[in-house]
């Protein structure tokens, strides 16, 4: 038999997580936007999803911390701010707990971010053009037309 859909509510609060994770959302800004006490929607979103509210949001910012040590040349410290965390020490330890390898070797485990760098190609255009151009005639040929 197929699981029920989550509830609403429930969905509300891991849509809260999902998209304001950088913030200093906490487990109780997660139980208020579903409009339920801490301990029971702790225990129904546990229930619902498999892990804790906390582990939740822990795994959307360790998952997003790998996608900028991936992508970026961001110091770790500053990808650890970014995603919302407030420790190095404990964002090293739970990244390695996660990946298996710290933040630094996970980063130097994929080519270099600047490898991958997108430039647009109407900028490539525009900077690929030739800047000293002219589109008069030299003035030596101008002097034999009569």
């Amino acid at each position: 038999m197929k699981a029920p859909p989550p509830e609403r509510h429930l969905l509300r609060a891991r849509d809260l997580a999902d998209a304001r994770y950088a913030e200093a959302v906490t487990v109780s800004d997660m139980a208020r936007s579903a409009g339920l006490s801490v301990a029971h929607f702790s225990r129904e979103f546990a229930r619902t999803f498999g892990e804790t509210p906390h582990s939740y949001l822990l795994t959307r910012r360790l998952e997003r911390a790998a996608s900028l040590l991936r992508t970026t040349d961001r110091r770790v410290a500053d990808v650890c701010f970014l995603v919302g965390l407030g420790s190095v020490g404990s964002f090293t330890t739970s990244f390695r707990r996660m990946f298996g390898m710290s933040p630094t070797q996970y980063r130097q485990s994929f080519p270099p971010a600047s490898s991958r760098a997108v430039v647009p190609s109407c900028m490539v255009r525009f900077y690929g053009r030739p800047q000293n151009r002219t589109f008069r005639e030299d003035a030596a040929t101008s002097r034999l037309v009569p």
